[in-house]
């Protein structure tokens, strides 16, 4: 799919916010906020897809996902 340019308004303090974001996540601000309109537009991908991307970024990060051997119950037991 081509892309195409837009232009938007946006409060400075946003703008500031958004490009320490991109950074961290190693991507641009516009890349973000195309993934915010994919994720609202219901987007084309699966929740399997998604699972996999996230637990990718953690393995690049040095973090993992384990099994879960707790319960919900468990967690908010008082």
């Amino acid at each position: 799919m081509a892309n195409r340019n837009i232009t938007l308004s946006l409060p400075e303090e946003l703008v500031r916010k958004a490009k320490i974001i991109a950074a961290e996540r190693d991507t641009s601000v516009s890349a973000l906020v195309a993934e915010l309109v994919e994720h609202l537009a219901g987007g084309d991908e699966d929740y399997e897809h998604a699972w996999d991307r996230e637990v990718a970024r953690m393995a690049s990060s040095g973090m993992s996902v384990g099994d879960i051997t707790w319960s919900r119950d468990e967690l908010h037991e008082r």
